[in-house]
């Protein structure tokens, strides 16, 4: 069986299945992080559903073209795991997420993971004949594992407008390169184009979205106003003046720092809060302790934005 595992007759083949596998085993864990970190916060912020709405349809598509074909048991296997993950993914999201992106999601997997592929069987069973079902499925899933590999970029207009990260993928980004590196090898060598061809652009995607990532990394002293109502609503409103304010305590000995603006919110004004605490009121007499307290105590600024 060409498409097996442990077919020794094709170790090249044997080989880059079960890379495959364990590869896109990860990537299909990758985004758990940011689950937690839904899980933890109780709201989804700014993440987007997509990526795992057409990651869930791209699963099935391949568990369905793996059965139609009959010798590709590594791109069942893997992909039967990838539709459990995917599905408790978007489970989680529609429990924490706002109203409006909850009924977007759903809107989302039912046009797709749904109708579109309850049609795609139909077509491929009753309108395409035998010989040529797996080439027509096999071109469907190819254009969908392109769709895959470009959902993330979704996320990439918002990092370019905001010049943030914080909601780019970067473990999923790095996994999508590695995995797609090991399935075009098992394309190639099971001379598969539909599994062979859609990697090359997978390789490709996933290198731009590195390197955004990188590109607009926070440098690592760095205050960033809040993006998101929910950060906003925790803010303290000045009485008085129109405008919100936010206290940072900066890391001791931090004597330089970045504010990134990420928000529409222009920025009113930045700066130091003198803060005396009780141990530099017992030292106040002695220069070198109050030296010494000075140089320990954190730095505390406040931003003021307008609003």
């Amino acid at each position: 069986m060409a498409g097996g595992f442990l077919s020794m007759a094709h170790p090249a083949v044997t080989l880059s299945g079960i890379a495959g596998n364990v590869i896109s085993f990860l990537v299909f864990l990758a985004p758990v992080s940011t689950f937690v970190q839904v899980y933890r916060k109780k709201s989804t912020g700014g993440f987007s559903s997509v990526p795992y709405v057409v990651a869930l349809f791209s699963s099935v598509l391949w568990i369905f073209y793996a059965l139609v074909k009959t010798n590709s048991r590594p791109l069942l296997t893997i992909n039967a795991f990838g539709c459990g993950v995917e599905a408790a993914y978007i489970v989680v999201y529609l429990l924490y997420a706002p109203r409006k992106a909850r009924l977007r999601t759903l809107a989302y997997f039912f046009l797709l993971d749904v109708a579109a592929f309850a049609l795609i069987v139909v077509v491929t069973l009753y309108f395409v004949t035998k010989p040529y079902q797996v080439k027509f499925l096999g071109s469907v899933c190819l254009a969908f594992s392109m769709a895959v590999f470009v959902a993330p970029l979704s996320i990439i207009f918002k990092v370019i407008k905001t010049k943030s990260v914080e909601f780019m993928p970067i473990g999923l980004s790095f996994f999508l390169t590695l995995s797609a590196v090991a399935w075009f090898c098992y394309g190639l060598f099971t001379k598969d184009p539909y599994v062979m061809y859609p990697n090359v652009g997978g390789f490709f995607f996933s290198c731009v979205q590195m390197a955004l990532y990188f590109w607009y990394r926070k440098p690592k002293n760095t205050a960033v106003l809040p993006t998101t109502s929910d950060s906003i609503s925790t803010l303290s409103i000045a009485a008085g003046t129109g405008a919100t304010q936010r206290v940072i305590e900066l890391p001791a000995g931090t004597h330089a720092f970045t504010i990134l603006s990420v928000s529409p919110i222009p920025i009113l004004g930045v700066h130091k809060v003198e803060v005396t605490t009780a141990a530099e009121q017992a030292t106040d007499g002695v220069a070198a302790d109050k030296e010494q307290q000075l140089n320990n105590r954190p730095e505390v600024i406040e931003i003021t934005a307008a609003v």
